[in-house]
């Protein structure tokens, strides 16, 4: 008979971690007597991330003694204690091998079910003091699993774990754990576990996602299930493409139409993706790496790029004011996952100031397919003078049997027309979405400044919009994941010390370039060290959240992660550079 050995809680601490302070409740502790297991916890418990811990379908974490001791053996330690996994119930009994999703128990006086495996996170390496241990639970088939609360009740060390209900399709915790972490995927066990209601709503949609692309009529590498990973690029690193015209689009936008030197025809681009440019701004100075979206529709003899003048933007300045018509520009392959959604629902291209650049494409895109959506196309802007693409939108829109606008100008000029030249001043909000009848089922793409960015997402979900229907395209650096950490926002900049030996690695959002140094571990650990913004959580090669475009160059990987991503991309938590490379960071 299955017996808890052991109730541990713990509340969230500060400790310290590589120099920085993480937040946890990994450390877990047996308490004596019973305690009260409710919905969300265990009475003396918490969870520090919400994020990827806790909540109903994560109350009540389960690790088994089997397990104890295989790591005991394969450590080669014995200073093991209860509550050494984070583990919320120590059981004897309950294998991973064994226990299927959906399996409900009854121990002392509460029900519980079985709804996932175990997520993958740095901080039980932290905990084990193993910074491997993330990727060796999933490679060895022992991730424990979560229990949902069915329910409340008394538990205490002693009691007997009674088996209530076999979970339908008997698909093992083990199972469902190698089906997102490891290569492999089969449709049929896929389905499966999609056909057990209680798995949690996370390992659905990953489940889905993989379902999706092994459907794709073409193929693709990686696993869409852990990242949105893109195609691979159409060429590694940069190609020479010239400028065959540019035209003034405002008084501070200006496209630059690109065309292949060779003749050949360029690859054709998904609307709303961007390449990258290398730009020589002036003798023995680095080259500056900037991005810009493609504005035009997608077309295989040309690629348009428009381009708002900064005053004090380096990469703006050099293309506005020296750029000339023949001139020859480093050009990356276009790249993205900014890119329209297949659906039936109404759409909603939603934009500010130069962030019209993807969405313009995405217009195109929509005309040129003769789409029955309801399209509506949205835009905030100064002025008319500030207005690019003023008549080409009008005229696409024109084109579209079900396509509608709505135009805002925060400071129209004395020469701009209500209903001519714009709808309405001021700015664009949910209120106003609201009264011109947009609805909230429809599919949102918002791209601007990060502040109209914000309180566009704040916005949508507070009126209630599903959060998968809202894609956002950031100009600039990404938002960092760093979970468990504060986020402190510093301006990049390259690492302390002597400059390393080692080949050049570029973030291209950053507009940072430094030399490798061995003393760094990873690109992760570089990109931390230039205050880069990141995304990470496993930092052992499992999770893919540190999955990133790789716009040029060769990397090694030291640990080989469980599954590479798809050519193009890099998990930067456990790579390496081989050669100089450039990273959409």
């Amino acid at each position: 008979m299955p017996t808890l050995l052991s109730v541990n809680v713990g509340l969230p601490r500060d400790v310290t971690w590589n120099g920085k302070t993480v937040r946890t409740a990994v450390w877990k502790s047996p308490v004596t007597g019973r305690r009260m297991v409710r919905k969300l916890d265990i009475d003396g418990d918490a969870q520090a991330d919400l994020t990827g811990h806790g909540g109903e379908h994560r109350a009540v974490f389960v690790y088994q003694m089997d397990s104890y001791h295989y790591w005991e053996r394969f450590l080669g330690r014995s200073d093991f204690t209860f509550g050494q996994f984070g583990e919320n119930f120590t059981v004897e009994g309950l294998l991973d091998n064994e226990v299927c999703i959906g399996d409900r128990y009854r121990i002392g006086d509460a029900i519980f079910e079985v709804t996932q495996p175990r997520v993958t996170c740095y901080r039980v390496g932290i905990r084990m003091n193993e910074p491997r241990m993330a990727a060796l639970l999933v490679a060895h088939h022992r991730p424990g699993f979560y229990f949902r609360v069915l329910q409340e009740g008394e538990v205490g060390a002693g009691d007997d774990i009674v088996k209530i209900t076999d979970g339908p399709e008997r698909v093992s915790v083990a199972e469902v754990d190698a089906l997102l972490y490891l290569p492999g995927h089969s449709r049929e066990q896929l389905e499966r576990a999609l056909r057990i209601p209680a798995l949690s709503k996370g390992w659905q949609s990953s489940f889905q996602a993989i379902l999706a692309q092994e459907s794709s009529p073409k193929p693709f590498e990686g696993n869409q299930g852990l990242a949105n990973e893109e195609q691979a690029p159409a060429w590694p690193g940069f190609r020479q493409m010239r400028v065959a015209n540019i035209n003034k689009e405002s008084d501070s936008v200006t496209s630059f139409i690109l065309g292949p030197i060779d003749g050949q025809p360029l690859p054709v681009f998904q609307a709303g993706q961007f390449v990258v440019l290398r730009l020589l701004v002036g003798p023995g100075k680095s080259p500056v790496l900037r991005s810009y979206s493609l504005s035009d529709l997608p077309a295989a003899d040309h690629f348009r790029i428009s381009v708002k003048n900064e005053s004090n933007g380096i990469g703006s300045s050099f293309l506005c004011n020296r750029a000339r018509k023949g001139d020859l520009l480093d050009v990356s392959a276009p790249r993205g996952s900014f890119i329209l959604r297949p659906s039936q629902s109404p759409v909603v291209l939603l934009s500010a100031g130069v962030g019209v650049t993807p969405v313009m494409s995405m217009l195109h895109s929509l005309v040129a397919e003769r789409s029955q959506r309801e399209i509506w196309w949205v835009y905030g802007t100064r002025n008319g003078v500030d207005h690019p693409f003023a008549e080409e939108s009008r005229s696409l829109l024109k084109q579209l049997s079900r396509g509608r606008k709505y135009i805002v100008y925060s400071r129209p000029a004395a020469i701009d027309q209500v209903g001519a030249d714009f709808d309405a001043p001021g700015h664009i909000d949910t209120a106003l979405l609201e009264r011109i009848g947009v609805s909230k089922g429809s599919d949102f793409y918002l791209c601007g400044p990060s502040s109209f960015l914000q309180n566009m997402r704040d916005g949508l979900r507070t009126w209630g919009v599903l959060a998968e229907n809202v894609h956002t395209e950031i100009f600039g650096s990404l938002e960092a994941i760093t979970p468990g950490m504060a986020q402190v926002v510093h301006t990049p900049h390259p690492p302390q010390g002597p400059p390393g030996s080692g080949p050049a690695v570029s973030f291209a959002r950053s507009g940072i370039t430094a030399a490798w140094d061995p003393k760094f571990g990873s690109l992760l650990e570089l990109a931390e060290a230039c205050d880069v913004p990141v995304r990470w959580s496993c930092r052992t090669g499992v999770c893919h959240t540190c999955m990133t475009g790789l716009i040029g160059g060769l990397v090694v990987y030291n640990p080989e992660p469980l599954e590479r991503p798809a050519p193009g991309n890099v998990l930067v938590c456990c790579s390496q550079p081989n050669a100089g490379v450039t990273l959409d960071l």
